[in-house]
């Protein structure tokens, strides 16, 4: 039995050794440099103030245009207009001025769209210019990107090398990225996901590939960790090896870092589980069906006209508990929720969200606000508004209170799997979150750790390598 382990780790140690190098360094960059994305704070600072004037047709005749459409917002693009309407499967943009088809067929309205979401945010866009139209690239590379496919990519030609992506079915900016952001992450997410374009266009091909690698990284390190421990010796009082060089200090780093690393790889594995041992934390077929029902939108012509302030950045329809409601969104952290009864507020009540819930499953409690430092936490996309916990029996719901949008929907399973994986991942342990600096050294030195332990076994793989061939 020990000669099979040996013989394993040995070559599954030769084979992953770079693997796990790769992995503890690039953890360090990707603490510190997330993976580009357009932050809500960048997308609404993008947005002009709607133009009342030049909206001709109701939400109710831009949702005609969409079968089963849940939601219609309403945003200012420089061509006028544009009514946005979600269905569960797709997204089409439709002009208020005369609802026509308002999806994005040339660059020339594509640059003029990434120039004037560039003048609002105060970025210098007088050198920008459209230099791709594509599907896939490596940094839009994400499912989310699906229903905005093929996009346009223009770089605005600023010191910082912005590059932004505009979005041919809505016309939206749905994505930045400096020239800072693509180098670290070529150093840090794309090598720690193994995101090569041509691999992850292919979601199905690149869950299999990296779950089976990291599959196969962890029975390496838990081989690893059976024979360090074998092998060690106590001697008065001090933990001794029967190894000398390079050898031993690969066992002497690989006890103190056992721990760590098979946690640490382990729950690495977890983040391509995609639900196969834990559950994804998706609304079920049913749940979906209420939350998400598509309104009667023929009742709304009234409601659409309605008064909206001449502020508004961005006006959306949504439906709750059969209801619908208008959100008129005026600064990042401002905004109006008119309901149907016409009365406006701040966020939807925790009574109509409470009734969304009795209809959701029997034995829903009364929603609790969400403290901001929940062990399972969920935060609006509008700060400061409140995240609304329903427990349904073993199944919580967060809802937003800006939008009346699911956040979570945690059952037994997903919570375990926020410890499994996230806390040990990423150490954002409650009390690690509340003390930011010392995560960071944590995290910082832990993989540092790692990348020493696995250099050790870089440098005896390919020890073992010359003398296999030299042989």
């Amino acid at each position: 039995m020990m000669s099979a382990i040996v013989l394993l780790h040995r070559w599954l140690g030769i084979a992953f050794c770079l693997l796990f190098a790769m992995w503890f360094a690039s953890g360090i960059v990707m603490h510190f440099v997330p993976f580009p994305s357009l932050t809500e704070a960048e997308r609404f600072a993008g947005l002009a103030a709607v133009h009342r004037s030049e909206v001709k047709i109701t939400a109710a005749e831009a949702a005609s245009k969409v079968a089963d459409a849940t939601r219609v917002r309403l945003v200012q693009r420089n061509d006028g207009p544009v009514y946005i309407v979600s269905a569960p499967s797709l997204l089409r943009a439709v002009r208020a001025a005369d609802g026509l088809d308002a999806s994005v067929h040339s660059p020339e309205v594509a640059l003029a769209i990434a120039r004037d979401h560039a003048r609002q945010r105060g970025l210098d866009a007088a050198r920008a210019v459209v230099v791709a139209r594509a599907d896939y690239d490596q940094w839009s590379v994400p499912n989310g990107f699906d229903r905005h496919r093929p996009l346009y990519r223009v770089a605005l030609g600023d010191a910082a090398g912005t590059e932004v992506y505009v979005s041919s079915r809505t016309g939206e900016v749905v994505l930045d990225a400096t020239r800072s952001e693509r180098g670290w992450n070529l150093a840090g997410s794309v090598l720690h996901w193994i995101y090569p374009t041509v691999l992850r266009s292919n979601w199905a091909l690149w869950d299999r590939v990296v779950w089976t690698l990291s599959l196969l990284a962890m029975i390496a390190a838990v081989l690893g960790a059976v024979l360090g421990i074998v092998r060690a010796k106590i001697r008065r009082g001090r933990i001794t090896t029967p190894y000398r060089g390079w050898h031993a200090l690969h066992h002497i780093i690989g006890l103190v870092a056992t721990v760590f690393v098979l946690t640490w790889i382990f729950s690495g594995w977890l983040s391509m589980d995609h639900g196969r041992l834990f559950s994804r934390g998706q609304l079920s077929s049913d749940e979906d069906g209420v939350i998400n029902a598509a309104p009667n939108w023929t009742t709304a012509p009234a409601f659409d006209r309605g008064p909206t302030s001449p502020l508004a950045r961005e006006v959306e329809w949504f439906a709750l508990d059969g209801n619908l409601y208008r959100r008129e969104r005026i600064g990042l952290g401002t905004q109006i929720v008119v309901g149907p009864d016409g009365r406006g507020s701040a966020v939807i009540s925790v009574e109509a969200i409470g009734s969304l819930m009795a209809r959701l499953a029997a034995g829903c409690g009364t929603p609790s606000t969400l403290a901001d430092d929940d062990d399972y936490p969920a935060h609006s996309a509008v700060p400061g508004a409140p995240v609304y916990r329903s427990r349904c029996g073993d199944v919580w719901f967060d809802i937003d209170s800006a939008d009346g949008s699911v956040l979570q929907r945690l059952d037994a399973s997903r919570r375990a799997y926020r410890w499994a994986y996230s806390a040990l991942h990423t150490l954002d342990f409650p009390i690690l979150m509340a003390h930011p600096r010392l995560r960071d050294v944590l995290i910082v030195s832990l993989c540092a750790l790692g990348l020493v332990f696995s250099i050790t076994g870089i440098v005896i793989g390919w020890r073992r390598l010359r003398q296999s061939f030299a042989g």
